[in-house]
């Protein structure tokens, strides 16, 4: 087992579960963005209860029929392949928040490709 640690960015975009981009769900949409912008973490989660600036309280309570539930798509890769996504989120984003964090990243991996990975700062 091979591990790596560097230095990256997390992105996490705030929306909700009923937007769209295109006639798809918006978290989808996104996914499929960061996949082809070559971004190699993300995960989506679906909240409980949540509010934004509508100060409207969303939630899941009607599971699995309610489509108001709060969504955290969270996004972890270097500096430059983040800079790249905002771009996309600028024009596919219409109501939400975004914060991007500094994180140190540590990847274990049976397998590091040479082409993907960002420079080593350390190995473990």
């Amino acid at each position: 087992m091979a591990t790596a640690s560097f230095e990256g960015r997390m992105l996490r975009i705030h929306i909700g579960e009923d937007d769209r981009w295109q006639d798809k769900p918006l978290c989808e949409a996104l996914v499929y963005r960061c996949l082809q912008l070559g971004i190699e973490n993300v995960t989506v989660y679906r909240g409980l209860e949540g509010f934004g600036t509508s100060a409207k309280v969303h939630h899941a309570r009607t599971w699995p029929f309610s489509k108001e539930a709060p969504i955290m798509i969270s996004v972890i890769d270097t500096e430059p392949r983040i800079q790249e996504l905002l771009p996309h989120l600028d024009a596919m984003v219409s109501e939400g928040l975004v914060a991007i964090s500094a994180v140190e990243v540590i990847r274990y991996s049976s397998v590091i490709p040479e082409a993907s990975h960002p420079p080593l700062l350390k190995s473990i």
